[in-house]
């Protein structure tokens, strides 16, 4: 059977309403760069709190960090989108649980908290792993200036921390952003799932996932391309 391309499609009337394939399309990747911008917000602090909590001497404090990053991380993220979206609204209490069912545009709110607090155990064992990298005078350097233990993390051992890990970071937000993609699952119309909607509507599979795959790829270059920008600005002169 041969297939009949047709690159036109984009430019021919969406049968959702929301005008060509390509507006359809173009929804769909405003919903991705959404979903993950907002979960990075929370993925960036949460995980840095963890991070930090890891490398306290307090084993309480490490206990803690431990515990959130083997539950997070070692649970599949998909998994974890169920759980978030089908088994809490009833585990919680009934009106609670209705109210947030009730919410307009849940699966984008669900994903950005999934997303969020999975990327999270990610990043902070980046976290952990660029403060642990840091030479012991450091800390000590801030313990001689007089600064408390917050003091030091936040104006010497974190700053040269997220300096580090700079790449890695920019690397999982890389990952947070495709990620977006299992929440088409909940229902959620990101990138991946306009382009089955439009697969599905137009029989054009090849065009419509050519076009996703450009746009991920247009995305992520972006990213890469501003993440080289801030390692240069933030690099300090004469540093390695």
């Amino acid at each position: 059977m041969n297939y009949n391309w047709n690159w036109g499609i984009f430019l021919e009337p969406s049968p959702e309403g929301v005008g060509t394939y390509a507006d359809m399309l173009l929804s769909g990747l405003s919903w991705t760069v959404a979903t993950a911008l907002c979960s990075w917000v929370i993925a960036f602090s949460l995980g840095s709190v963890i991070g930090v909590l890891r490398t306290l001497p307090s084993k309480a404090a490490n206990a803690v960090g431990t515990a959130y990053v083997e539950l997070f991380r070692n649970v599949p993220l998909l998994v974890q989108m169920f759980l978030w979206y089908f088994v809490l609204p009833e585990v919680l209490p009934t009106e609670i649980g209705t109210a947030v069912k009730q919410l307009p545009d849940a699966p984008f709110y669900t994903a950005v908290l999934c997303l969020g607090f999975f990327t999270a155990s990610r990043v902070a064992e980046q976290v952990r792993a660029g403060i642990q990298s840091l030479p012991r005078g450091q800390a000590m350097a801030g313990t001689a200036l007089g600064f408390t233990t917050a003091q030091t993390y936040r104006h010497v051992l974190l700053p040269n921390a997220y300096r580090i890990i700079l790449p890695p970071l920019t690397s999982e937000f890389l990952n947070n952003l495709k990620n977006t993609s299992v929440a088409l699952t909940i229902g959620l119309l990101e990138l991946t799932a306009r382009a089955r909607s439009m697969q599905e509507f137009s029989f054009q599979v090849f065009e419509a996932f050519t076009a996703a795959t450009i746009l991920y790829v247009l995305i992520n270059l972006v990213v890469i391309a501003g993440a080289t920008l801030l390692e240069r600005y933030v690099a300090v002169p004469g540093g390695r």
